[in-house]
């Protein structure tokens, strides 16, 4: 199961409702943070979430909307005892954009923290999942990102006992890896033996104008998170600044063959967002409109 808890939904202004944007995945003993905009190491604390939880930070791009927590998580974690590398991915120029931001503070404590300098494909992959990059189009160098778990199989306990007579063994690793096996002499197929699970995906559109590389780094998402910062009636302005309207985030999905889509990111203008989502299911049916500390499980 993968947990996406939205610490917050707001743009370049946060407002009462809606905190600066960050995002966390959590699944088995990871925690990706994507994105951390000033205010989400409180955000954290409503969630009831320990920031020493977290594994990684995952930048989008380096506008102040989107980084600005990042020092005061780090700040926290070291009087915290945080006891491991905390990992920091992020496009071209990550490196010195830290320097400078923990420059402007007298930052102390030990933290071991590593910060990683990435483009465009998959750029970190263990035995569950990967994270996969694709350039965005906005007014910085900015990344949309996949998270991809891994396909697995599971163990027909059934068919094992009904047609060889046992269910457990250290051997089953073996079906587990997709391989067959020879038990009692027979070959015992890791096809028949053993049920298919698809891995789920969960693409994140951050800050961008409607470009080909956002549906090529949705395609076949089980869930797209995508910014849409206006409603249609400021396309205009939205291309002006390289952002997405609800419609066009939906089109992006509905290219994409996404299966569901989560709206966010949105213009502090906007009191509601129901016109947003009512815009968007025109195109797409199967979409929403996060809140902040909202909880989806895949």
């Amino acid at each position: 199961m993968i947990k996406v808890t939205f610490l917050g939904t707001g743009s370049m202004v946060p407002t009462k409702e809606r905190n600066h944007i960050a995002v966390l995945i959590s699944y088995k003993n990871e925690n990706i943070l994507f994105d951390c905009g000033e205010g989400t190491q409180r955000q954290l604390k409503y969630a009831g979430i320990s920031s020493t939880k977290i594994t990684k930070i995952v930048i989008s791009h380096w506008h102040g909307d989107h980084v600005l927590g990042i020092p005061g998580l780090m700040y926290s974690l070291t009087s915290n005892e945080y006891s491991k590398t905390l990992d920091i991915y992020g496009p071209k120029g990550t490196k010195d954009f830290m320097e400078h931001l923990l420059k402007g503070f007298a930052f102390k404590g030990d933290l071991d923290y590593k910060i990683h300098e990435i483009g465009e494909g998959v750029f970190f992959e263990n035995n569950d999942f990967k994270i996969d990059a694709k350039e965005l189009d906005h007014t910085a160098h900015c990344l949309g990102y996949s998270f991809i778990e891994n396909d697995r199989r599971n163990i027909d306990v059934a068919y094992l006992k009904k047609n060889h007579g046992f269910s457990k063994h250290p051997i089953l690793r073996d079906l587990k890896k997709g391989k067959d096996i020879i038990w009692k002499g027979k070959k015992i197929s890791a096809k028949k033996a053993t049920k298919l699970i698809e891995g789920k995906k969960i693409s994140l559109i951050s800050d961008t104008g409607y470009s080909k590389k956002a549906i090529s780094l949705a395609k076949d998402s089980d869930l797209v998170i995508c910014e849409s910062t206006y409603l249609s009636d400021k396309e205009d302005k939205a291309k002006e600044y390289k952002h997405l309207t609800s419609k066009q985030a939906a089109d992006i999905a509905k290219k994409a063959k996404a299966k569901e889509l989560i709206l966010t990111h949105f213009s502090q203008r906007y009191k509601s967002v129901k016109d947003m989502k009512k815009e968007a299911k025109a195109i797409f049916k199967n979409v929403k409109c996060a809140d902040d500390l909202m909880v989806l499980e895949i």
